[in-house]
């Protein structure tokens, strides 16, 4: 038993330096993240820049400035700056990755029961076109082993498997998969993977140089904190030429730059908003002013609150954990089984997140997993949340139970 929390939807004082509205409890840092108020000032700074002089900033300095913060971001995700390009988001890095496979009629691709749905129907779309098989590897929910979540994996490889599509950090159940072990096991059988790192970056440490992945997409919007649009696509140097970017610009014109063909098509795929990306290094650097041990400490603050909201809310609600600790990083999900009886209409906002909206100002998704008819609830931790707010969620979803 965990000692009695006080319910209370206050966030914790950091919410000052969010943008977010701090009458509202929320708990879904997760689906689209939040920017500090200084990090969104700095990018205002740059747009006011570019649209002082577009063309000095879009033609003369935006390479260099794409190289300096790239710099920066490699190292933080343990990546050669060679190896990284900046993408809007990690779905569109995932449908150029598989866009450009060479498939043929009789191969197959593999996903997870967990997968992205965005991702799930990349897939679907590039095996349909050429004739391929997409195969689900039906993971348990919940587990206790790797085993248990590496085995549906691997017994579905056949000499006609060519590629995987394998969350690290799954979206529809938190769970932090072991995946460079599953990347090993299957270049040993070999199958190369893309790993769908979309809740990765910012959450748990990453050495994509060293991870042994033929791409990995992750983006920065989520738990690094910075700007929507901005997210990061890693290909090692003897996969690059395969690799196309989703939109094709000018890049292949201007190879006589100097620049790679992989930065010179992700870099500029047409005129938009580069100032996303150019944050990136600001929000770190921001984020990990709310620890005084730097980034290690803001993700073993916000991992180790994620993991006592879940417990408390098990315990409130007389629930089990679907899975050991060493599992969950800053996302958790607790099923409620209380709640079988609140059916979802398809299409329509989740009658029990509506509920949690309206009555409590409870910002936080309510899956339905792997059917309807199974609802689980996803919380979020970052640095903005403290234990009272998952009490009063509890608090909430126990009067939404006792109906």
């Amino acid at each position: 038993m965990m000692p009695s929390i006080a319910p209370d939807p206050t966030p914790s004082h950091y919410i000052e330096q969010f943008g977010l509205d701090p009458s509202i409890c929320f708990l879904n840092h997760g689906s689209f993240g939040a920017t500090p108020r200084a990090v969104l000032a700095t990018q205002q700074g740059l747009r006011d820049r570019m649209e002082r002089q577009p063309i000095e900033f879009m033609l003369r300095t935006l390479p260099e400035r794409l190289d300096e913060a790239r710099r920066v971001v490699a190292q933080f995700v343990g990546s050669s700056p060679e190896n990284l390009a900046f993408v809007p988001n990690t779905t569109t890095a995932v449908n150029g990755v598989l866009r450009s496979l060479e498939l043929s009629s009789g191969d197959e691709v593999i996903i997870t029961s967990h997968s992205y749905g965005a991702c799930v129907n990349a897939a679907k779309f590039v095996c349909e076109r050429a004739g391929a098989t997409l195969r689900t590897a039906r993971l348990p929910f919940g587990f206790q082993t790797e085993d248990d979540l590496v085995k549906p994996i691997l017994e579905l490889v056949t000499s006609q498997t060519r590629f995987a599509l394998i969350d690290h950090i799954t979206s529809p159940t938190g769970i932090v998969m072991p995946i460079a072990r599953i990347v090993r096991e299957l270049r040993a059988l070999g199958v190369e993977t893309m790993v769908d790192g979309a809740h990765a970056p910012g959450m748990i440490p990453l050495e994509l140089d060293t991870l042994g992945a033929y791409a990995y997409a992750g983006n920065a919007h989520k738990w690094i904190c910075s700007p929507k649009g901005s997210a990061i696509l890693h290909v090692p140097e003897e996969f690059q030429s395969r690799v196309r970017a989703t939109v094709i610009g000018h890049g292949p014109s201007m190879l006589s730059t100097g620049r790679s063909l992989f930065h010179l098509e992700h870099d500029w795929t047409g005129t938009d908003d580069p100032t996303a990306w150019l944050c990136i290094p600001e929000a770190l650097r921001v984020m990990a002013t709310f620890d005084e041990r730097g980034w290690p400490g803001v993700m073993q603050r916000n991992r180790c609150l994620a993991l006592q909201g879940r417990a408390l809310i098990c315990d409130i609600l007389g629930e089990l954990p679907p899975c050991p600790d060493t599992f969950v990083g800053s996302l958790a999900t607790v099923p409620l089984r209380g709640l079988s009886a609140y059916q979802p209409v398809p299409n329509q906002p989740d009658p029990v997140a509506t509920a949690l909206w309206e009555r409590y100002r409870i910002e936080v998704p309510i899956l339905r997993f792997p059917t309807p008819d199974t609802a689980w609830v996803r919380i979020s931790a970052q640095v903005y949340n403290q234990l009272p707010q998952y009490a009063w969620l509890a608090h909430g979803l126990q009067e939404i139970i006792d109906g």
